[in-house]
């Protein structure tokens, strides 16, 4: 569940030694502000966001129990501050710049695309972003933690504090509105 390194950070830190915190946002801090992001489509509020995520989390380590891996404990306090997290009402863009957006699809469609797959893959990479930016910040956190972060049930479970059934109800509503999204784009946007 935990590894060694995360267990012997945690009570260094809970034994007073601050700089075992260090360790630990080194070691999350890329995927915290990753999931940061996904979540909340800009860069800047997710910067921001993972910086109330550590905070959070350096307030509360002295409390910490072990019930869950450091991982699904930062991921929760992460999905929760980003879905409570509202700076702005509409974001700009799933990504923050439509780059990333391509470069998604273009890693899962093809290693060595051809012009046209390039321009599909793009189109591919828009439609997901609008069609995410749609989702509800519940169904979009679940899908994030399933599709992209690569999470297990359990380990999606855990980190929203839902049980099971409400996983797969859950990733199942995402994937049916999605799919819905998708075909609707394709329509209005035919190639």
């Amino acid at each position: 569940m935990h590894s060694s390194d995360d267990l012997n950070s945690i009570k260094r830190f809970q034994d007073g030694d601050i700089s075992a915190f260090g360790d630990i946002v080194l070691k999350y801090q890329d995927r915290i502000y990753n999931l940061c992001r996904y979540m909340l489509r800009n860069a800047n509020d997710a910067e921001d966001a993972a910086q109330d995520v550590f905070l959070k989390a350096y307030q509360a380590l002295p409390k910490f129990r072990p019930e869950a891996s450091l991982y699904t404990w930062l991921y929760r306090i992460a999905t929760n501050t980003c879905i409570d997290y509202r700076k702005k009402p509409l974001f700009e863009s799933l990504f923050g710049d439509s780059n990333e957006g391509e470069r998604l699809v273009y890693d899962r469609v093809s290693d060595a695309p051809s012009p046209e797959k390039l321009y599909e893959s793009k189109q591919i990479g828009q439609a997901l972003q609008e069609s995410l930016g749609k989702l509800s910040p519940k169904l979009r956190a679940i899908i994030i933690l399933k599709e992209i972060e690569e999470l297990s049930y359990e380990e999606i479970a855990n980190t929203l504090e839902i049980s099971m059934g409400t996983v797969q109800s859950r990733i199942a509503r995402a994937r049916d509105e999605l799919q819905k999204l998708m075909m609707k784009f394709r329509e209005q946007n035919p190639t």
